[in-house]
């Protein structure tokens, strides 16, 4: 028989941090309800929903970036974003989508 020897403080297994997957399955609920009040959303649903955002929010992000490195400026801006928002996004999403992100900045400012 062979004897085990105590473990090392070297051997131990360091825990991984599990890489944390953005949701927004809260936020897209709190504006089904704003639009629809007596709809609900199945988890499969939501799901694929929370998939689209981030989707989009991916390809915005790198659309806005590869517009900051043409432009040679080391840093994103609201400028580069609503740029980003109507190459990628269609027509009247668009537009909606540049209203509401020059009001929220609008309102960020100005606090």
């Amino acid at each position: 028989k062979t004897k085990k020897l105590p473990k090392e403080a070297g051997d131990k297994k360091k825990k991984r941090s599990k890489k944390s997957i953005e949701t927004y399955k809260i936020y897209i609920f709190k504006v089904l309800k704003q639009v629809h009040p007596d709809i609900g959303i199945s988890s499969k649903a939501m799901g694929i929903m929370n998939s689209f955002i981030n989707d989009i929010f991916k390809k915005l992000a790198q659309e806005s970036s590869r517009l900051a490195r043409y432009n040679k400026k080391p840093t994103i801006t609201s400028r580069e974003i609503q740029t980003a928002v109507r190459l990628v996004l269609p027509g009247e999403l668009a537009k909606d989508a540049v209203s509401e992100g020059t009001k929220a900045v609008t309102k960020f400012t100005s606090s």
